[in-house]
């Protein structure tokens, strides 16, 4: 599994980042991505991003999440990922507990 971490408002060739890594994924035929909003975090440059109520107006920490083979995930970040500068990545190993494949 791979995880990428960085703030909402971060966009790549004009677009929201999160949304490119998703279409890119799909269109790489990889087996899933996920996309979710924390609540609160902070990065390389230390500042704290949140949802509480009086900073909504500020970006909010995401996480998209891959799911694929080591191979897929790795050529992926090589094929893409790798051209995007300062977002954190990690890769984790994952057990599919369950996986059915609709026709």
């Amino acid at each position: 599994m791979f995880e990428n971490l960085y703030a909402q408002r971060e966009k790549f060739k004009g677009k929201p980042l999160y949304e490119t890594i998703v279409a890119r994924a799909r269109e790489q035929g990889l087996q899933g991505a996920t996309v979710t909003r924390d609540i609160t975090g902070f990065g390389r440059k230390r500042k704290v991003r949140t949802t509480k109520i009086l900073v909504l107006s500020e970006s909010l920490p995401l996480t998209v999440e891959i799911v694929d083979t080591p191979d897929q995930i790795q050529a992926f970040i090589d094929n893409f990922l790798s051209s995007i500068p300062d977002v954190l990545m990690t890769l984790n190993d994952a057990w599919a507990v369950r996986y059915t494949k609709q026709d």
